[in-house]
């Protein structure tokens, strides 16, 4: 018998100063039964960094030809994907040859993240589309204590940072660019 995915709410209130966006979005999130609630939650801040009406979840881990979130330009075309993790760099090629605008969020350990990255990082100098992001284990691990099944959530955005409040408590986030060099 194959385990299924239990389904979150979030009622997220977004006020973005940086772009000047401002709306709240019902969301329905499952989460996979391979997934953590660190990795639902890091999708749900890859949304907030991007909110859009034309901004979704995709169908997720069970899917190898979709990122976790996207967005699609009225023509049809891919403007933004939206991958979180420690993805192939065949993953990442295949995303940037797709869409306009490919957005890593890495998030884990240093003992995850730093040997990933020294292997991948060179590689990734040839996309002029991609931009990776790293969130800590401290602010990962912040924002997953704000889980819950029914969550009602208010992400303000500033100079970069971001705020989440919630009945359960708050995190502040600060994602940092990874560049890749040489």
């Amino acid at each position: 018998m194959a385990l299924k995915s239990i389904i979150y709410k979030a009622t997220l209130n977004i006020s973005d100063l940086d772009r000047h966006h401002y709306a709240e979005y019902p969301l329905t999130m499952a989460l996979h039964p391979s997934e953590t609630e660190q990795r639902m939650m890091m999708r749900l801040l890859a949304f907030a960094l991007y909110a859009d009406e034309d901004l979704s979840f995709t169908r997720g881990l069970c899917v190898d030809d979709e990122p976790d979130l996207w967005q699609y330009a009225p023509n049809g075309e891919i403007e933004r994907w939206i991958e979180v993790g420690l993805p192939s760099e065949k993953r990442l090629r295949k995303a940037c040859s797709r869409a306009k605008e490919v957005v890593l969020l890495v998030y884990g350990s240093d003992q995850q993240v730093d040997p990933w990255w020294q292997g991948i990082k060179r590689s990734l100098i040839r996309f002029d589309n991609l931009r990776v992001l790293r969130i800590t284990e401290t602010d990962s691990a912040a924002l997953t204590a704000l889980v819950a099944r029914q969550m009602r959530l208010q992400c303000t955005v500033q100079d970069g940072q971001l705020w989440f409040t919630s009945d359960a408590g708050s995190a502040e986030l600060t994602p940092a660019e990874m560049q890749p060099t040489i």
